[in-house]
């Protein structure tokens, strides 16, 4: 019996991901264990491997698909003994709507090309140039892959004259690059008709952006041709999302201290200086940024009743300090890889680490529970050169320290005025988790093992 390979779940929270890469083609036999393709998230590429072992008889979605649900059939083996084109053909069409309860989950998607939602097109009228398309469900609605559709936008190639080889007759980016390019379709923005229709309204209305603006009211403030338009990624719409959710729904408030941090850099050089080497190397190189690391986790293990996370129905008291990281990625993106217990952890074992995360990080390679949780977080901006910033909350986190640039200032030191290296630190804290009073006492504490960093050694 055909066995079908279906979009895995990464994670808890994911719904759909990219096709990135398929490692095996038709025909090709697998085993249980074997890596067969990888997979985008927002936040990582992962591996997937197969359950199964059999023999590839059909490649339902094509590398290089975005936004597959979670669930949905993007392959075909063919079991022991049974015929490979038997199984290509017979199973596919049943397995073609299994997924479709999958994209009803999202919210605000309008543009994406699956089959769930063509019920709702049947009142309008056919379009009398999709009506021949193969890709079309016969209403007004055209399938195709997101990939196809930008590549179609860009390209001036209108949808509704390209014939789609994908899955069920959908236009996938084969077709898009092999199709020529003819007027600008008037089609391109029909994806979101929902989202044009509100903001008819003349440019003078934007500036009150009390109401979100539709893209075509946006647009229509600048210059045709002055700009590119370059789609937002899954990390991006992710990112946007949860800030936008936090600013909302979380009371945050901000304290800001100046920390004098010359024993800090004085120590930091000392303990590089001893590092032992292995191989040749030195078996450490502390930042001051792994040191923050430090302080933070120690001042949140001497206040526990800050080591916490909000739900409605109780306080979540953390057990040991999870502190995520904010990490800039090569795309501009952002990630939070946590180092876990790191009141536990020694200096070398936070920076070690943290160099692992920031490099995998990059590459991608991180897997879910390295960089979902956490109890609180830093975002260090001190080496663009910021003095001090206020960083946003990451729920479920309830505090968030934003660790700006040491720089010379002057001071008075036993009433003289003196010069000395000074950085700002500001803590974001929920204002449901945490009362004014707890937060200065959390960031004092931090503090005090910045400026006496021996004290994090003991």
């Amino acid at each position: 019996m055909p066995i079908n390979i279906l979009m895995p779940a990464l994670s808890p929270t994911m719904e759909k991901g990219n096709l990135a890469k398929w490692l095996v083609k038709e025909g090709d036999k697998v085993a249980s264990g074997d890596v067969i393709a990888e997979i985008e998230t927002d936040k990582a590429t992962m591996e997937v491997e197969a359950v199964d072992e059999g023999t590839v008889a059909k490649i339902v979605v094509p590398e290089g698909t975005s936004d597959v649900a979670v669930n949905e059939l993007i392959a075909i083996l063919a079991g022991e003994g049974e015929d490979v084109a038997d199984a290509a053909a017979g199973e596919a069409p049943k397995a073609a709507a299994a997924p479709a309860p999958a994209p009803a989950k999202s919210e605000a998607e309008p543009a994406k090309a699956d089959a769930p939602k063509a019920e709702a097109a049947e009142a309008k009228p056919a379009s009398p140039a999709a009506a021949p398309a193969p890709a079309s469900n016969g209403a007004a609605r055209i399938f195709a892959s997101p990939l196809a559709r930008r590549v179609a936008k860009e390209k001036g190639i209108d949808l509704a004259a390209v014939a789609g080889t994908g899955p069920h007759g959908r236009i996938v980016l084969k077709d898009v690059e092999g199709a020529k390019p003819g007027a600008k379709p008037a089609a391109a923005p029909a994806p979101s008709p929902s989202a044009a229709a509100p903001a008819p309204v003349a440019p003078a209305a934007a500036p009150a952006m009390s109401a979100p603006a539709s893209d075509a009211a946006i647009l229509k403030l600048f210059e045709e041709g002055s700009y590119d338009l370059v789609p937002h990624d899954g990390m991006r719409k992710v990112i946007a999302r949860r800030m936008t959710e936090a600013r909302q729904q979380v009371p945050a408030f901000y304290i800001t201290v100046d920390c004098l941090i010359d024993d800090l850099l004085s120590l930091r050089a000392q303990l590089n200086a001893a590092a032992p080497e292995i191989d040749g190397k030195p078996a450490y190189k502390l930042s001051v940024n792994d040191m923050v690391i430090k302080a933070m986790a120690m001042a949140l293990k001497a206040k526990p009743d800050a080591n916490v996370s909000w739900t409605e129905g109780a306080m979540v008291k953390h057990r040991n300090v999870d502190i995520g990281i904010a990490t800039v990625l090569p795309d501009r993106g952002l990630i939070t890889p946590i180092v876990r217990k790191a009141e536990l952890k020694t200096l070398s074992a936070i920076s070690n680490e943290m160099k692992d995360l920031a490099k995998r990080a990059r590459d991608r390679k991180l897997k879910p529970e390295e960089y979902q949780g956490g109890t609180t977080a830093i975002s260090n901006l001190g080496m663009y050169g910021v003095k001090d910033f206020t960083a946003v909350i990451n729920p479920p986190h309830a505090s968030i320290l934003a660790v700006g640039a040491g720089e010379q200032r002057p001071v008075v030191k036993n009433g003289q005025l003196a010069v000395a290296t000074v950085m700002s630190i500001t803590l974001t804290s929920d204002h449901r988790c945490l009362d004014g009073a707890l937060s200065a006492e959390l960031i004092s504490v931090i503090k005090g093992y910045i400026e006496k960093p021996m004290s994090m050694l003991v």
